[in-house]
């Protein structure tokens, strides 16, 4: 009897752990496919680099509040980032930064991103940049044992030259850390004309692509991106939500969504957290992952994220074993990697 009881407690330990109130996110593997290199600087690296910031200063500068007006307004933030990645020195110092901190969240398999010509203001031409940014993730991996991809963005802004050259960029360095395309910025703000060129580059080499939409914009947006660039995931797309063809179309077509909860919320494309489309995207069947987006402008780790999801919509180990196993599916990794990181995945999550 006394042993028949004890093995309850203990399948009732392991039941709670599993779907109740207490999951080990910190020593769980994970894999990240939407993060911003010039949006999650550390104190500590930027403290390296302009040693006169008190952390009042920092955090005025860096971190937005939990409510900006809009996405216009969070990813002001970022002019503060690429300001203090003008260098060699500084672009490797803020990529092993990152590394570093993906560490610490136990991450296994990374996609970084960012945009090239936003790094060319002090003289670096934009090959050098990626070079060095290169060279610092090859470094970085090695040393915290991450596998990473880099995708290199245009911005909406941009004009259809500079779309281009960030495609060649592409192009040239694909094959490296280099592992696909991506469109950033503010989509209510530009239209898509000048970035269409860029995308119809990358097909034609058979460059994998990601892209923004359906954050600022409804789902619209995310309709006309996906008929006019092609890509195999959409960045946040939590609008998509707003139209069941589209729910039906990413469905069928297998389109990844990289998901970033706290920055919606901050972004105004949801009031609060409880009203997050995330739970319904995932209850659809739509390919879908957990992601940060801008570590320091939202002031968060992917733990936290995985932490504040399962407080509000309980999730359970098996949600986020799901989600990771779709991420490493949809990555831009080979195919070697996808494997040594899917078997991590499943082994740690059993």
């Amino acid at each position: 009897m006394q042993k028949i009881i004890i093995l309850i407690f203990i399948t009732s330990l392991f039941t709670k752990s599993l779907f109740g109130q207490k999951i080990p996110f910190s020593e769980l593997p994970k894999v990240e496919l939407h993060q911003h290199l010039d949006c999650s600087l550390s104190y500590e690296v930027v403290k390296k680099i302009k040693p006169q910031i008190s952390y009042k200063q920092y955090q005025e500068s860096f971190i937005a509040p939990p409510k900006c007006n809009n996405l216009a307004d969070y990813i002001k933030r970022a002019v503060k980032g690429f300001e203090l990645m003008q260098t060699k020195k500084e672009l490797r110092l803020v990529t092993l930064d990152l590394i570093k901190q993906l560490k610490r969240d136990n991450i296994v398999y990374a996609e970084i991103r960012f945009a090239p010509l936003q790094h060319i203001f002090k003289g670096l031409k934009p090959n050098e940049v990626v070079e060095a940014v290169n060279q610092a993730t090859e470094e970085g991996s090695k040393k915290y044992g991450v596998e990473i991809g880099i995708i290199l963005c245009t911005l909406r802004h941009f004009t259809e030259a500079q779309s281009l050259e960030t495609a060649e960029l592409v192009k040239k360095y694909y094959g490296t850390h280099i592992v696909g395309f991506d469109i950033a910025a503010d989509e209510a703000g530009f239209p898509i004309d000048n970035n269409i060129k860029a995308f119809e580059m990358m097909r034609q080499f058979g460059i994998p692509c990601t892209a923004h939409a359906g954050e600022a914009k409804g789902a619209e947006s995310v309709w006309e991106t996906l008929l006019n660039f092609h890509p195999q995931r959409i960045g946040h797309g939590v609008r998509s939500i707003e139209d069941s063809a589209l729910l039906t179309y990413l469905k069928n077509n297998n389109i990844h969504l990289e998901v970033c909860p706290t920055s919606n919320i901050q972004t105004n494309v949801f009031d609060k957290i409880e009203n997050h489309s995330l739970n319904q995207i995932y209850k659809s069947g739509v390919s879908m992952s957990i992601n940060t987006d801008c570590r320091t402008i939202s002031n968060i780790t992917l733990n936290s994220e995985y932490q504040l999801v399962k407080n509000i919509f309980n999730w359970n180990l098996e949600q986020f074993k799901k989600c990771n196993l779709e991420a490493i599916d949809h990555s831009f990794a080979s195919q070697q990697v996808k494997d040594q990181i899917r078997n991590k995945i499943i082994k740690a999550y059993r």
